[in-house]
């Protein structure tokens, strides 16, 4: 089983930010961090890497009802969005498949929870 959905765009990486971010908020997802990992690792290890960000997306109902049936769920939270430079001039986004990592996580009642997250990030990438 794949961890992830992912979309290849051709589109310039800074447009494709600003699609993400609208796509996410119309499913009703927040971004609560961004992560610049091409500015974090030039500041912390000197070196070049492409545009690379980590968005961490939550959906406060369904954030909500996970934490109800899973007490420690919230270390497997926000749900990552990366959205990266690729080969090409193209923008990559991929979104976690929260029913992928939440198989390590033995709880059937968390199962529902995360096959609506998942229908909704799919959903989100698909539309770019």
């Amino acid at each position: 089983m794949s961890y992830h959905f992912t979309k290849i765009l051709d589109i310039p990486f800074e447009q494709v930010m600003s699609k993400v971010t609208d796509a996410l908020k119309k499913e009703g997802f927040g971004i609560l961090s961004q992560i610049d990992v091409q500015q974090t690792l030039k500041k912390k290890l000197d070196v070049d890497f492409r545009k690379y960000y980590i968005l961490g997306a939550c959906n406060p109902p369904f954030a909500y009802k996970a934490l109800q049936v899973e007490k420690m769920i919230g270390t497997m939270l926000p749900c990552n969005v990366v959205v990266q430079e690729s080969e090409g001039g193209n923008t990559e986004v991929s979104a976690v498949d929260p029913v992928a990592s939440m198989q390590a996580v033995q709880n059937p009642a968390l199962l529902d929870v995360a096959q609506q997250v998942r229908a909704k990030l799919k959903k989100i990438i698909e539309s770019l």
